[in-house]
């Protein structure tokens, strides 16, 4: 078993920065797939960013040039640097990690003011 624990959302303004993280407990291995989705209400969960299990890092296009994914592995633990936030940012976000099956966080909630 693997938990996963998010924290560091919030409510900021438009243009704004938030540093999200993950920090990961139980038969974890960092080799393995991990990163970050989102979910807006009334939207499909989608990818934000992830390292593969191969190390290569993956990002979704809405946010390609403002965030950026990295770890810890010495803490286990992942995280999601957000720059230049925009209102369409606002969602749910959710550390993911896959081992045989996909594992979830309870997912924190970022709001961005226009």
């Amino acid at each position: 078993q693997v938990q996963l624990v998010e924290s560091g959302g919030g409510l900021v303004q438009a243009g704004g920065s938030l540093r999200l993280s993950c920090a990961a407990s139980g038969s974890f291995l960092s080799i393995n797939r991990m990163g970050w989705y989102r979910q807006a209400p009334g939207k499909q969960r989608e990818l934000v960013a992830v390292f593969s299990s191969g190390g290569s890092i993956y990002y979704g296009d809405s946010v390609k040039g403002r965030f950026t994914i990295s770890r810890n592995d010495a803490k286990n633990t992942v995280y999601l640097q957000m720059n230049s936030l925009k209102p369409e940012d606002t969602a749910v976000y959710y550390c993911n990690y896959v081992y045989g099956r996909d594992y979830w966080g309870q997912g924190t909630q970022v709001t961005v003011s226009s």
